[in-house]
């Protein structure tokens, strides 16, 4: 009788667990080229914009790795503002 090869079973995620996003190689997963799955709605031009912005913060603080949202929210932040200061 032959015996049956079973693989070990690979490790689920808890209900409700996010994945975790891979970034390219040397880039952040906020760096321009890597949009979001589901990206919210933005003006045009908008998402490029704290991307490009986002990509300028994180190589001005040295590359660093496990800051992406940080550097995301921050540059958010500084687009806005500079919005705001064209508009007036």
């Amino acid at each position: 009788m032959a015996t049956k090869k079973t693989q070990p079973k690979k490790p689920t995620a808890k209900p409700g667990a996010r994945a975790k996003a891979v970034a390219k190689p040397g880039r952040p997963p906020s760096a321009p080229g890597n949009p979001p799955s589901n990206p919210i709605e933005l003006p045009d031009g908008m998402w490029e914009r704290i991307a490009r912005k986002a990509y300028e913060l994180w190589e001005q603080r040295g590359r660093r790795t496990g800051h992406d949202f940080e550097d995301w929210l921050d540059a958010e932040t500084q687009v806005m503002e500079e919005m705001h200061e064209a508009r007036e």
